[in-house]
């Protein structure tokens, strides 16, 4: 596991989009596993400047979002397809048939799971997966004491991730208690691993997943096993790290 530390949230996105760009630079039909939320934000906005100073080249890569909640549509100001579109994909030339969501209405969702899961195996796999944290330890939507050997999957969402995810809707009652989610053992297939973090109210969830004991209580700890992981986080999301140089 690589850690690297950097002086805040700004830096934090730089360096992220510049090892995302790389890879697709190398491999222009990379494919790329994306997360959502705030951390990757700013990483979107610097691969963007990068596309539209015409360093990188989108049109062959294919993507795969982390989740998206159950019960919205992708037309939904919530969705996480909207998040993507205002985000990322709606400036810059990725080819919409490359882009793949789970559909949180679909109405067989043991179907779609296994359908999403399928549409992964059949690119061969995840090249580069960024990955946000969550608080309580978090990846994807897989919510502590999650099972490590679950593929894509509907998850209940806990009372911390509901808590903490009502700032972007109008009240917490609004916000969904359901999403579907690739699961841990899909995330460990992917061949590169990238988690962002940052602010203070994540270095215990960083501490635990990077230092603590390999446990579904902290699902972020998986990612001990893995082969080829990069963290990078701020100053204040290192804060509880014991790291030497």
């Amino acid at each position: 596991m690589r850690i690297l530390v950097v002086k805040d949230y700004e830096e934090m996105s730089k360096k992220a989009a510049s090892i995302v760009a790389s890879h697709i630079i190398l491999k222009p039909d990379s494919v790329i596993g994306l997360a959502t939320g705030d951390t990757p934000k700013g990483m979107y906005k610097e691969l963007i400047k990068m596309y539209n100073n015409k360093q990188i080249d989108f049109s062959q890569v294919k993507t795969f979002n982390l989740d998206e909640y159950y019960g919205l549509s992708r037309d939904d100001n919530q969705s996480y397809h909207t998040y993507m579109m205002k985000n990322f994909f709606g400036h810059i030339n990725v080819n919409s048939k490359n882009i793949n969501i789970p559909d949180g209405t679909a109405k067989d969702i043991c179907k779609e799971c296994l359908n999403y899961e399928q549409k992964i195996k059949d690119t061969a796999g995840i090249d580069v997966q960024v990955l946000g944290i969550g608080v309580n330890g978090h990846i994807g939507f897989n919510e502590p004491n999650v099972n490590f050997e679950a593929q894509t999957h509907l998850v209940n969402l806990n009372e911390k991730t509901i808590k903490s995810n009502s700032r972007f809707f109008k009240s917490i009652e609004d916000v969904p208690t359901k999403a579907i989610s690739m699961g841990i053992k899909t995330i460990m297939r992917s061949k590169k691993i990238l988690l962002l973090a940052n602010g203070a109210s994540k270095a215990e969830a960083i501490n635990n997943a990077i230092n603590g004991k390999i446990t579904p209580e902290v699902p972020a700890s998986i990612l001990q096993l893995h082969s080829d992981v990069t963290v990078i986080v701020d100053n204040e999301a290192a804060s509880k790290l014991c790291l030497t140089d």
